[in-house]
């Protein structure tokens, strides 16, 4: 893990400082993933949404830089050459994938990007940058419930919520990969445990620079 500059842990810590960390978030589809990533980012102004990039087009009111990085096919295959992607994948027609730049400018200054994203690109950011990573799979309270939220969405046809369906099983037959396991009874309660997650990570002592310089100081040893 690095050292860059990263942001004071308090007022008058005596120069300890604090790496950011990369939170991810993964469910299937209705199970709560989006509410909650949208509630932490409006109550946290320390913790930042990671922008992917991808090589589909802008959708009506999408902004470049906000929603998406949009770069050309051959841009992308060139990042994915020359390892500037954290994670990527290909989706029917298209590709998505983090770059690795921004992140870990953020991570150096102190600031906690939020992934949402699914279990093969956790996967991937597992291999490339395990030290900064924390994970937290969302379940919902049972099938029929998750279900239920799918189709009181009323956005997607039957075909389509089948298809959810049926992708969820396999979805969540990857949790015994992620570092939480949260049960998404509700939703106030399930943010307050992310909240808590978030909480007791930004306090681990890897992430903590000028920790040892600081005790160090307090035992008379400098």
């Amino acid at each position: 893990m690095t050292s860059a500059t990263t942001t004071p842990i308090a007022p008058g810590s005596s120069g300890i400082r604090r790496r950011g960390l990369m939170l991810v978030l993964s469910s299937p589809s209705g199970a709560g993933k989006t509410t909650i990533a949208r509630t932490l980012l409006a109550a946290d102004d320390r913790l930042t949404m990671s922008v992917s990039a991808t090589t589909r087009p802008p959708r009506p009111g999408e902004v470049d830089g906000r929603d998406y990085r949009f770069v050309e096919r051959a841009h992308f295959e060139e990042m994915i050459r020359q390892r500037q992607l954290l994670e990527h994948a290909r989706v029917f027609d298209n590709f998505y994938g983090t770059p690795r730049a921004p992140v870990e400018a953020g991570l150096g200054d102190g600031r906690d990007m939020l992934f949402d994203i699914d279990w093969q690109g956790t996967q991937q950011l597992a291999h490339n940058a395990r030290a900064d990573l924390v994970s937290i799979f969302i379940l919902p309270p049972s099938v029929a419930e998750l279900e239920r939220r799918l189709r009181g969405r009323a956005q997607d046809s039957d075909a389509v919520v089948r298809g959810r369906m049926a992708k969820a099983g396999d979805e969540m037959s990857h949790w015994p990969e992620y570092d939480y396991i949260i049960v998404n009874h509700d939703i106030a309660q399930s943010v307050a445990e992310v909240r808590a997650i978030l909480a007791a990570e930004r306090l681990k002592r890897d992430r903590l620079v000028g920790l040892a310089e600081f005790v160090r100081g307090l035992r008379g040893e400098e």
